[in-house]
């Protein structure tokens, strides 16, 4: 290792999703059931106030907490939803950059962190740069939330907990009576909860209730990168604790330093959007691939986000068998990225419908040959 390297770079590895594409890299029309992200484009109002941000010269630097019109916003629909007298919002560098500064914020060396596996691949990296202990809880087979199972890991190190409902990688999204335990439990036991919510929106069965409904201190993050197919603009939002906000607005200052101005007036025209449209269009797409794929392969159907997390056939493990698709023009994901089990693979179907069928017809032919 280069002398240079600080130490904390070696207790994780570069996102494995690398790895899948670097196997893709010569494929000449690949069959992509593996992008984490909406197929269809950001909504020409969005589109068309960013660029008039621009051209109107909002292109310096906004408040570190992010414009006030945005701002206002946001914190006029958390008040009426939840009415908590201590709840303040700021806008960060897309979702990614409110988890991590969530954690640079909360986590002290040792402190311990609990959340599912399968997990969001930077939830294990995020806690290690921070100094944090990961303290995985297995939701192997069916990925619910478990309360007993939190309440069972909670030690007196416990610091945080993060939830994320609907999940990456698996769509599952937990019920309300599962939220609300885990929230009374965090408030019980004075520990932090961190909810991630950046597929709120794609929450197919029943309506999304948040963790913040049960508990005035629950820390949450959302934002437009999923919803409006924005993730390349980097705008997300965090809400909480006023002290907590604060802090995380202190290593914001020091770091970020601010959501991309053009981006934010976007985001503030994006909150006027329609996106019920969008949102049938992905549960259909969710019946449809499940449907394509019921008879061959094991998994849960996901009742959000825009994944399904489904069992390798075989005995030879998930990362052989992503192998095998990539070999016939398939890109998908394999579950081990997301876990410290290789059992499974992630479909994303934010995809055409025909590729949808496509994919499907080489992973059932994979399956049935073995």
């Amino acid at each position: 290792m280069h002398p240079w390297i600080a130490q904390r770079t070696t207790t994780f590895d570069a996102s494995g999703i690398r790895k899948v594409f670097d196997l893709a890299a010569n494929l000449k029309d690949p069959i992509n059931l593996s992008i984490g992200q909406p197929d269809f484009d950001v909504p020409e109002s969005v589109q068309q106030a960013a660029v008039e941000a621009i051209e109107s010269g909002k292109n310096a630097y906004s408040p570190t907490q992010g414009i006030a019109p945005l701002r206002e916003a946001i914190k006029a629909d958390l008040d009426q939803r939840y009415a908590h007298p201590d709840r303040e919002v700021f806008i960060s560098s897309g979702t990614s950059g409110g988890l991590m500064l969530s954690m640079m914020s909360m986590i002290n060396p040792g402190d311990e962190v609990i959340y599912l596996d399968p997990f969001f691949v930077m939830y294990p990296a995020l806690l290690k740069m921070a100094g944090g202990v990961a303290v995985p809880i297995d939701s192997y087979p069916d990925f619910q939330v478990d309360p007993d199972k939190i309440a069972a890991a909670i030690t007196p190190k416990t610091k945080m907990i993060l939830l994320n409902t609907p999940a990456n990688p698996t769509g599952v999204t937990a019920t309300v009576e599962q939220i609300e335990a885990v929230a009374k439990l965090a408030a019980k036991h004075n520990i932090a909860l961190v909810s991630d919510e950046i597929y709120s929106h794609f929450h197919y069965d029943t309506p999304f209730v948040s963790a913040a409904q049960f508990n005035p201190d629950a820390i949450v993050i959302d934002g437009f990168s999923k919803s409006h197919a924005m993730t390349g603009w980097r705008v997300g939002y965090v809400h909480g604790p006023q002290e907590v906000i604060a802090t995380m607005l202190k290593i914001q200052q020091y770091s970020f330093v601010c959501s991309p101005q053009p981006a934010q007036w976007g985001a503030l025209k994006a909150l006027e959007v329609d996106l019920s449209s969008h949102i049938d269009d992905y549960r259909q797409k969710r019946d449809l691939i499940c449907d394509l794929l019921a008879d061959r392969f094991e998994f849960t159907r996901p009742g959000g986000a825009f994944y399904l997390f489904a069992k390798a056939p075989g005995n030879d493990g998930g990362e052989a068998f992503v192998k095998r698709a990539i070999e016939q023009g398939v890109l998908i994901i394999p579950g081990k990225i997301f876990s410290d089990k290789d059992t499974h693979f992630r479909i994303s179907f934010a995809a055409a419908d025909e590729t949808l069928r496509q994919g499907a017809e080489v992973l059932n032919r994979l399956a049935d040959e073995g």
